[in-house]
């Protein structure tokens, strides 16, 4: 009796490309099936460690093994500078929440939490509304193309610069400038070269001089606290202060521009869901808004893979080795997809309460901006559906573009249609 002959080995789904970036999911699917902790080689010539299922990945997100600080990897020459934030290779600027451990960690989260707290976040309800408000008046208003927009250029980009520009202190005469320098780095985020860097060194030596203000005259603002906290024992350098306002800038508005970018493409692509989305609204409930904004951050989150992370000494995660130096990533799109978690993880289910997703990740480095990330998600959604009720897009999905990049997961545009209100 001859042997039966073997299937061959299924092989591993390529990796992005640009048809990964529209639809990343069925490659993850495949992942966790046949290989949850991966190694693969990623664009910039970096080998690193994926992380698919939700089990491994909350256990990875809090092993305090993974360190945060890329000094426990020694990159090949050929990648230096590309394993951060674009253009942000400088010392000065290294030294935030998502490149440090305890007990330095410890000490900066703390200084900077009290600009998260449910009371200020609350306290600025206010000002996210307005701002909602205007930003729709804003393309409401256009003289040509009336019924048209682009929803991530005209009103998802610009309102999380604006909110964490006033959180942070930056003068209302001075926001545009900060909406260019943060529109070049979202535009060009693969590497640290031409308008990034400049973009970059231009937003670093403003934050540096408005630190150098407010020393003299601080406010109640974010910028001003972490001077008095300096200024009263917390060691808190001027570099330290400036990478953390660096840093608040460019985690608190690019994670939220993919959240309302993601969510409102999402709800568009599911008109059952964005049809009870509307009817709870506009019944006075928030509570559908509330569970439906974490669910859009687990169906299609802002973050698609948490920030990097190396291996302090040998570990296993899953079953497999991990050497000494290697660099984890932690792919949150795919943990929060897996079916051993969620059920029906693939359904898009604006009710679903057993939710406790990873978009923000989980751990000591979860993102402190995520209440305010909430307001501002929960009301930009609300809003649009209650003032612009016939909401729709412009073009076929698959027209529509991914931007590239590892960590963050969103459309470069979101042209929609809509009946401009009657005035």
């Amino acid at each position: 009796m001859h042997d039966q002959p073997q299937p061959a080995p299924p092989t591993a789904p390529d990796l992005f490309t640009w048809e990964f970036a529209s639809n990343p999911y069925p490659a993850y699917a495949w992942l966790r099936d046949h290989a949850p902790v991966h190694r693969t080689t990623l664009p910039s010539g970096v080998e690193a460690w994926l992380v698919t299922r939700y089990a491994d990945a909350r256990q990875a997100l809090a092993d305090q093994r993974l360190s945060k600080n890329p000094a426990h990897h020694d990159e090949p020459a050929h990648a230096k500078g590309k394993t951060g934030i674009p253009g942000e290779r400088k010392a000065e600027l290294m030294t935030h929440l998502l490149n440090i451990d305890p007990p330095d960690h410890t000490r900066l989260r703390r200084l900077v939490s009290k600009a998260f707290t449910p009371r200020r976040v609350a306290e600025f309800a206010p000002r996210v509304q307005e701002l909602t408000d205007q930003l729709i008046d804003a393309f409401l208003d256009k003289p040509e193309e009336q019924g048209t927009a682009d929803l991530i250029h005209e009103f998802a980009f610009p309102l999380p610069i604006y909110a964490i520009c006033d959180l942070l202190g930056v003068p209302r005469e001075d926001q545009d400038d900060f909406r260019d320098w943060a529109g070049m780095m979202i535009r060009h985020g693969g590497g640290p070269r031409g308008g990034v860097a400049r973009s970059v060194k231009k937003m670093r030596g403003y934050l540096a001089e408005l630190i150098h203000r407010k020393r003299s005259d601080p406010g109640d603002d974010l910028i001003s606290g972490l001077i008095r906290a300096s200024d009263h024992g917390e060691h808190l350098t001027e570099n330290e202060a400036a990478a953390m306002a660096f840093i608040l800038l460019f985690a608190g508005f690019e994670t939220t521009v993919n959240l309302i970018g993601n969510g409102t493409y999402a709800l568009l692509t599911h008109p059952d869901q964005r049809a009870r989305l509307q009817q709870s609204l506009a019944a006075g409930d928030t509570g559908l808004l509330e569970t439906g904004v974490e669910e859009l951050l687990r169906f299609d989150g802002p973050v698609e893979l948490a920030t990097w992370r190396f291996a302090t000494e040998p570990l296993r995660i899953g079953g497999q080795d991990i050497a000494a130096g290697d660099p984890v990533l932690v792919v949150l799109a795919a943990a929060d997809r897996d079916p051993a978690r969620f059920p029906d993880p693939d359904l898009l289910d604006l009710s679903r309460t057993d939710n406790q997703h990873l978009g923000y990740g989980h751990g000591i480095h979860y993102c402190l901006g995520a209440p305010l990330a909430r307001l501002e998600g929960q009301t930009a959604l609300a809003t649009l559906l209650r003032r612009l009720p016939d909401l729709q897009l412009a073009v076929d999905p698959e027209e529509l573009r991914w931007r590239g990049g590892l960590i963050m997961r969103g459309l470069r545009t979101l042209p929609v249609t809509f009946t401009p209100p009657a005035r």
